[in-house]
């Protein structure tokens, strides 16, 4: 990951756990009931957020505290006789993965004091030990892969290691862990288990990583059709395995997680004197361009009217940045400012922006002469025309999410949670608008016993340090909405927890 924006103050509050007051403090199983629900052989089945991936990685303590398996700790309490819940833990938690001995995935995220800045770094505290070559043998009853999309859990060979060379894409080195053959799929291992209750939380893949990227690829969010048919198609899987009492959540909209919503994309801070500055030369930049279309035969008063949207001014204070966009006949120099929608990614260069003008412009000595130039009314040539244009400097595609990628983004995200309410009122399973959950969590915010939870980055107590995956606290938070749905759904009086008992992000190298 790129270099990060600096964490100041970062609360002590939002960082430990709070002393435990559970909200159903009664130990007595008697007191409690399974309602019309058998949750003796419960089986989930997702992605990172089933599996506890937080911090960037999948460790130890993250899968403890997976939203499934603290439902179980819950379940226990409602069923009669023994009751396992076995998830395929890693072998430590330090978070990365090995494929013979060579590490190909990072270790996790801890949050550390760094020349006086606090910042999310990777830890360091030990080497990891978790190989994907060394397989674990089940009965598991956790089936979160991380990286899954709704696909990926019915395709044969995900867990297949020959895959990661030959092809990547059709294989997931966290399934190939736990797979029981390499020709299997997801559902089908689940299945396998004769599961009596399920849950299902996948989709988020199928669009995050579209966003993730800055939408580059469009063709990177799953398509309607195949999202439904393959979400339509791992329920019934587990229906008719025999669960047919289950949890199905929906997904977040992206734009409310800390991913996309800690850089602010006015968050380019300027003196009067650097303000007047930059509006000297976009001002340079336009005057330049107007000369280069009337050179093209392009008439005075259309030349004008077409270079003006480059002279934009700038104020001492805040300003939003500038980025490139696709080249039109409308924006023939391809960068435009920012909107105030459009989303700048956690993980751009910050470090950039000022020593290379990233998001605005890089005005070296060459471009200074060339300025100086006009403002002594001279003429310059073409090449010296063309460094000033060139010395725009603004964000990548891949560092931001203009209106059109975040369009895209709702449209998909919509679909695919209209296809899971159906889905769910089908098959008569308990629902779970997570999507409503989080976005009250980048609003505003939930309150618990500790204090309120919000998805602000690193103090808020829902996220993690990757800016997308939940605390433990924040998976408790999913499971006690779990719960609640389920108690709805089948009559059960399955208990919940104090979300206050568990933590956040880590604050050291421990």
């Amino acid at each position: 990951m790129k270099n990060y924006i600096k964490y100041f103050g970062i609360l002590a509050l939002g960082m430990v756990a709070c002393e435990p007051e559970f909200e159903n403090p009664v130990d007595d199983v008697d007191a409690y009931s399974n309602g019309e629900a058998d949750f003796s052989n419960y089986v989930a089945l997702g992605n990172s957020l089933t599996a506890g991936y937080a911090d960037n990685a999948l460790y130890i303590t993250g899968q403890q505290n997976s939203y499934p398996n603290i439902l179980a700790q819950q379940f226990a309490k409602v069923v009669e006789g023994d009751f396992d819940f076995v998830q395929p833990l890693m072998a430590d938690n330090a978070g990365g993965l090995l494929a013979g001995g060579q590490q190909i995935t990072s270790n996790r995220l801890v949050l550390s004091v760094v020349d006086q800045d606090t910042l999310p770094r990777i830890y360091t505290g030990m080497e990891p030990t978790t190989d994907i070559l060394n397989t674990l043998t089940g009965p598991f009853n956790n089936f979160g892969v991380p990286g899954a999309r709704s696909y990926h859990l019915l395709a044969p060979g995900y867990g297949n290691v020959q895959g990661l060379a030959t092809d990547p894409a059709t294989a997931n080195p966290y399934f190939v862990r736990f797979a029981s053959d390499p020709g299997t799929t997801v559902v089908a291992d689940a299945v396998a288990q004769q599961p009596t209750f399920f849950s299902l939380w996948i989709g988020n893949n199928d669009v995050l990583g579209y966003a993730t990227s800055g939408g580059v690829d469009e063709n990177d969010i799953t398509s309607q059709q195949v999202f439904t048919g393959a979400y339509t198609q791992i329920v019934a899987s587990m229906v008719e395995a025999g669960a047919e009492e289950g949890v199905l959540l929906n997904i977040p909209n992206v734009t409310d997680i800390p991913f996309f919503n800690t850089v602010p994309n006015n968050a380019l801070v300027l003196t009067a004197e650097q303000a007047a500055n930059l509006t000297g030369f976009f001002q340079a930049v336009a005057g330049i361009f107007t000369q280069v279309l009337m050179q093209q035969q392009v008439p005075q008063e259309q030349a004008v009217a077409l270079a003006s949207q480059y002279a934009i001014q700038f104020s001492a204070g805040p300003n939003r940045f500038i980025i490139d966009v696709p080249v039109t006949q409308t924006n023939p120099l391809g960068f435009r400012q920012m909107t105030e929608e459009e989303l700048v990614l956690l993980t751009i260069d910050r470090a950039a922006i000022p020593t290379q003008g990233y998001g605005s412009a890089a005005v070296g000595p060459e471009v200074l002469q060339v300025l100086g130039l006009l403002q002594q009314g001279g003429q310059p040539t073409p090449e010296q025309a063309q460094l000033v244009i060139d010395a725009v400097n603004g964000f990548d595609d891949a560092d931001v999410l203009d209106n059109q990628e975040i369009q895209r983004i709702a449209e998909a995200t919509q679909g695919f949670n209209a296809t899971i309410a159906k889905v769910a009122e089908d098959f008569d399973l308990a629902f779970v608008d997570a999507a409503a959950l989080l976005e009250e969590t980048a609003t505003t915010g939930i309150p618990f016993d500790g204090g309120v939870l919000t998805s602000t980055f690193a103090s808020g107590g829902a996220f993690s340090l990757d800016g997308v995956h939940l605390t433990p606290r924040g998976y408790a938070l999913i499971a006690n909405e779990t719960i609640e749905a389920i108690n709805s759904e089948y009559n059960a009086t399955v208990p919940k927890v104090n979300i206050g008992y568990y933590g956040t992000i880590t604050p050291s190298n421990d």
